[in-house]
């Protein structure tokens, strides 16, 4: 699942987003309402986190202009929690509505909830084409075969991947998605990381057949092989 976090706090927007992706989502950060906008025409994520104050467009307008193409679940973050702004956001056609400050506990429980009332799964499950993920128990079945367990940073990487599935995502991106804020992940990590996910996903010999190295970017995974 991809979930795209816009806050002006700086701050704020990184430990959201850290929380996400420590929880297995994968996360796209923007720090005002135009590069929001661009970033969900960019991404089509399946959640928006939208604070509402936010520079150049504030997150009504953000937030109107989303409900014009998508019914995608939104969640408004907001330092104000008067009766008004809540009633001015769900008539926009926002989902939720969580006032600052929240314990990462609160915001990742309002997630799951938004996402099992809009896709109608817990959104542990991924499957894309012949691979499927299941973050809850981090173990992948390819082409319906037996689970094999993979390790909480294999599953991370793999669950960016999914995600992104067809599209090149560059290394600098993984590494940020699997490591978050630790700071431990570096290409050489990432690297390594992608050989050993590979042992478990790859039918053995040959050359990968579902992640693919892309020169000078990163990685893709491709759905099917072949």
């Amino acid at each position: 699942m991809k979930i795209l976090v816009a806050d002006d706090d700086a701050e704020l927007l990184s430990l959201v987003a850290y929380a996400l992706r420590q929880a297995g989502y994968l996360t796209v950060e923007a720090p005002d309402g135009p590069s929001a906008l661009e970033a969900f025409q960019r991404e089509r994520p399946d959640l928006v986190v939208l604070d509402y104050s936010m520079p150049r467009l504030n997150g009504y307008e953000v937030l109107r202009r989303i409900r014009e193409q998508s019914r995608v679940p939104v969640m408004m973050l907001t330092v104000r929690a008067s009766e008004e702004d809540v009633v001015a956001a769900l008539d926009l056609g926002a989902d939720d509505h969580l006032a600052k400050p929240f314990s990462p506990r609160t915001l990742l429980a309002r997630v799951r909830a938004l996402l099992r009332r809009s896709t109608g799964e817990p959104g542990s499950l991924s499957v894309v084409g012949d691979v499927a993920l299941d973050l809850q128990h981090q173990t992948v079945r390819v082409r319906g075969g037996e689970a094999v367990r993979l390790t909480s940073l294999e599953a991370r990487l793999l669950q960016a991947l999914l995600a992104q599935a067809g599209t090149p995502i560059p290394a600098d991106r993984l590494t940020s998605h699997v490591w978050g804020l630790r700071g431990m992940g570096d290409r050489q990590l990432l690297k390594q990381l992608v050989h050993r996910l590979r042992r478990k996903v790859e039918p053995a010999g040959g050359e990968p057949a579902y992640i693919v190295t892309v020169g000078g970017v990163g990685y893709m995974l491709k759905s099917r092989a072949g």
